[in-house]
């Protein structure tokens, strides 16, 4: 059964690969970039199936009107996906304050004023999935991205926090936690700090670990994120990638080796 999708970022990437996925299956699809420019292809393919709309998601009353116009064009929205966003690349204290709340804002602000101006749709119309864009550094960081995985926290707590209030209406909620893909993210889309030389040894080490393997393929996740899409029972979190959950698997166990090595320190902090 064909489904009408809201998408936003749908100019390039996992967005713009997602987007044309969808349409080519038969679905409607809502798609926002801050450029239509980037979407007349599709338009010229798929007519009246794709909704372009201009949109910078750090306008939240663009953002609810965005999200009206494909009610009204559409008559329903039946899965949000929430791609939007950008990477920071830097130092935490090479972070100026406007590069900080330009990444949280868009990351998260952004995200956010989409997903609550879907929620009265959803909720009156008894069913939707929200799908946010998380990534695996929103479980798990790597030095040179500190402000990107904090924004990626945020999403994490926020949607599981989400799930829990919206099941009732008959909403699921789903994080997608890719690793590295070969998507113009550290290109073109990213930001860059201003380089202070101290940390000139951490980001040689970091760039040695990118290794070309350790990145996957954008159009592999197609299959992955329909049936995600299409399950009647979604998972709140699924891995993107062979490199996520070796990883975080790994990283968990030693959380939990340091929380039990101190957790008579921590018992007794309770205090009775």
């Amino acid at each position: 059964m064909a489904k009408t999708i809201f998408i936003t970022g749908a100019s390039r990437g996992f967005g713009r690969i997602w987007a044309e996925a969808f349409l080519k299956r038969g679905d409607k699809v809502a798609a926002t970039a801050r450029n239509l420019d980037t979407l007349n292809d599709l338009v010229a393919t798929y007519g009246d199936a794709i909704l372009p709309i201009q949109l910078d998601v750090n306008d939240r009353a663009a953002g609810f009107a965005a999200v009206k116009k494909a009610k009204e064009t559409f008559g329903s929205i039946d899965v949000l996906i929430n791609n939007a966003g950008f990477g920071l690349f830097g130092a935490i204290e090479e972070t100026t304050e406007q590069q900080a709340r330009e990444q949280i804002e868009t990351n998260v602000f952004g995200l956010l004023w989409i997903t609550q101006a879907v929620l009265p749709i959803m909720r009156e119309q008894r069913h939707g999935h929200i799908i946010q864009v998380s990534s695996v550094l929103g479980v798990a960081t790597l030095p040179v991205l500190g402000i990107y995985n904090a924004s990626k926290f945020a999403v994490e707590g926020l949607s599981e926090t989400l799930a829990s209030e919206v099941k009732d209406f008959g909403i699921k909620v789903s994080l997608i936690e890719p690793n590295g893909f070969s998507t113009d993210w550290a290109g073109a889309s990213s930001s860059q700090t201003e380089p202070i030389e101290a940390y000139a040894g951490i980001k040689a080490a970091f760039q040695a670990g990118l290794t070309d393997d350790a990145f996957g393929d954008p159009e592999a996740t197609t299959p992955a994120v329909l049936k995600l899409v299409d399950s009647e029972n979604p998972p709140l979190r699924l891995f993107l990638g062979k490199v996520a959950y070796p990883w975080v698997k790994q990283l968990y166990a030693s959380r939990l080796a340091e929380w039990e090595e101190w957790s008579e320190v921590a018992t007794a902090a309770h205090g009775h």
